[in-house]
């Protein structure tokens, strides 16, 4: 498509990510692991890279690095530089304030001098903590060819979930007529499901000479949130021709599926989803192929097979450099290079990169960050007045394990032999 060549794709990455800590005190939301090898903010690249968009800047703030990292040397090879085409890390310059980013917009006005050089006539602004597959150029056509000044990405949602989301009312011919950013509640309905609201996905197509002006007016608005949602839309609305594009979902599955990873629990469900029987996330799809960086480990190992110490895994993702030596792991995601020593059990769990599991340890509905070593026979997710002691826990039940609670400070050795797993 021609018009994606002259379309330049915002990627906001810089939210602190509050609600999922403690995963986020040392690394970005977008940064934090996701179905075992990826991070989270690859499955919007890998849609980015799907729908042929080859111009993005990635805009990131608190705790960086190991997104930076992981950007710089995972994605570089994606695009073709010599082309024009590139993946770029723009971190808060103060170019045009002497402030940080003091919201969605105003990361945007921001970087204002970095987008103008680029010189697109159509600006995509995304979201780097989303989980769902989306055909961008098929946004980009509607908005094209109904020659809007604005596109809005809505899904269709029941209408006790509004105070999560942008409420989006819009007329039968698809142009947006009205915009409320989590309300309590709405009477607003969708005209193509009257049980159903039309909520604002955070993905946004604007004409640049509407954009720019925009960002312009806002930053100098000292009554602004500088947000797209509570200001920049508002004000733009019956201004200008406003578009709703209904979520076309590229996931082939009944359901469509958008998730909105930014708490431990929507997190822990998002990864059960690609664990489960039949996926309901499918990161198996040839034809919407998955990018990440790709890490040099062995293939998974599975080892010994006596009654009761038999290592196997079922209904579960295992990436590589796992082994997993006499234990059984049942409905979980592992992250690579992790250890399962003999007669563990793990079950619905999510374990990130460079673990190791002791002999004996039952753990289920929990999360281990990486580099934790956990002793042997430790017992996490059955007892969560016992787990709270050492561990957060969710209000749901669920276990989050970091590398610094007590627990840790003498950690039993590892079986590193296999033969003494």
């Amino acid at each position: 498509m021609q018009e994606m060549k002259d379309t330049l794709g915002v990627l906001l990455a810089g939210g602190a990510g509050e609600r999922l800590f403690p995963l986020t005190r040392d690394r970005a939301k977008p940064a934090v692991p996701f179905g075992g090898q990826y991070r989270i903010i690859d499955i919007t690249l890998s849609n980015c890279i799907n729908s042929g968009l080859r111009r993005v800047y990635i805009l990131t703030q608190y705790k960086a690095l190991s997104l930076n990292r992981h950007i710089r040397e995972g994605w570089g090879s994606a695009v073709a530089t010599e082309l024009g085409e590139f993946i770029e890390i723009l971190p808060p310059m103060q170019r045009v304030s002497a402030n940080w980013y003091m919201g969605t917009a105003d990361a945007v006005y921001q970087n204002i001098y970095s987008i103008g050089a680029e010189q697109p006539r159509y600006v995509l602004i995304l979201s780097g903590d989303h989980i769902y597959k989306m055909n961008y150029s098929r946004m980009l056509q509607q908005h094209v060819d109904s020659g809007a000044d604005v596109t809005l990405a809505t899904l269709a949602i029941d209408p006790s979930e509004v105070s999560r989301f942008g409420v989006v009312e819009v007329a039968r011919n698809g142009e947006v007529i009205g915009f409320q950013e989590k309300p309590k509640e709405t009477s607003v309905r969708s005209p193509f499901n009257p049980e159903m609201v039309d909520a604002s996905m955070g993905i946004y197509i604007f004409n640049t000479d509407v954009l720019l002006p925009a960002l312009m007016r806002d930053a100098e608005d000292p009554a602004s949130k500088h947000d797209f949602g509570h200001n920049i839309l508002p004000a733009l609305l019956g201004n200008y021709k406003m578009s709703a594009f209904n979520f076309v979902d590229e996931n082939k599955q009944k359901a469509l599926y958008w998730r909105d990873v930014g708490t431990l629990d929507a997190y822990y469900d998002a990864n059960m989803d690609v664990a489960s029987v039949s996926p309901v996330f499918n990161l198996n799809d040839k034809s919407w192929p998955m990018r990440t960086r790709v890490r040099q480990y062995p293939p998974a190992k599975f080892v010994f097979g006596e009654p009761g110490r038999t290592g196997m895994a079922i209904n579960s993702v295992i990436s590589g450099g796992c082994i997993i030596s006499g234990a059984t792991v049942r409905n979980s995601v592992l992250s690579q290079d992790v250890r399962i020593n003999s007669y563990a059990e793990i079950d619905s769990s999510i374990v990130f990169t460079h673990v190791n599991i002791g002999r004996h340890c039952r753990i289920r509905r929990a999360i281990i960050d990486r580099d934790v070593h956990i002793p042997e026979g430790t017992v996490i997710g059955y007892d969560a007045n016992e787990d709270r002691k050492n561990y957060f826990v969710t209000p749901s039940g669920i276990t989050v394990v970091t590398r610094d609670y007590s627990l840790y400070e003498n950690p039993v050795a590892p079986d590193f032999m296999q033969q003494g797993g």
